[in-house]
């Protein structure tokens, strides 16, 4: 029997017992949260997130299959160096094993000793935004260059920090009235 499956709201374990596959891709647009906002002077053109989700039964000795599900995801996102201020095309890649649980209780007992990110069944998982979160675990803290191309962007002096910078401290008249006594 074949059954199609909804990324948005997939049947974990249903998927899990087809060992079926899901593969897609959609632009950085329809991605509210990882798109976030774009870099000044960025791309023309709107990347593509490609995934990919495949459903799995792995055996266990002794013990019922447990369901599991592989997730591959992958991002040119067009990002701000840190150094030169420039924008950046970051690819930001992530592949990611799944184990589901029955419980909170249960997830919580297994997550210390498995290698796998355990999570609660859903009858109603919405996969896309999963991999959503996997691509924004993955992006980098500092997004740079290699080798910056573009000269530093030069400091611009803030007048009123100027201003401030002349004016008296404010606790230089206590250390007066210490010296007086």
């Amino acid at each position: 029997m074949d059954k199609n499956f909804n990324p948005r709201h997939l049947d974990v374990q249903a998927f899990a017992q087809a060992g079926a596959e899901l593969i897609g891709q959609s632009p950085l647009a329809d991605w509210p949260r990882l798109r976030g906002e774009p870099p000044a002077g960025g791309q023309d053109r709107d990347p593509l997130v490609r995934w990919r989700l495949r459903g799995h039964m792995n055996p266990v000795k002794g013990g019922a299959a447990r369901i599991g599900m592989a997730l591959t995801a992958a991002v040119d996102l067009p990002l701000q160096c840190q150094r030169c201020l420039a924008p950046v095309l970051e690819p930001v890649r992530v592949q990611r094993a799944f184990v589901f649980v029955s419980d909170e209780a249960t997830a919580e007992a297994m997550d210390e000793e498995s290698e796998e990110d355990v999570l609660v069944i859903s009858r109603d998982l919405d996969a896309l935004s999963l991999v959503e979160d996997e691509l924004i675990l993955a992006l980098p803290l500092v997004p740079r260059h290699e080798v910056c191309t573009q000269a530093l962007p030069a400091a611009v002096a803030d007048e009123a920090f100027e201003a401030a910078s002349q004016r008296p401290h404010p606790f230089s008249g206590l250390a007066a009235l210490k010296k007086g006594d």
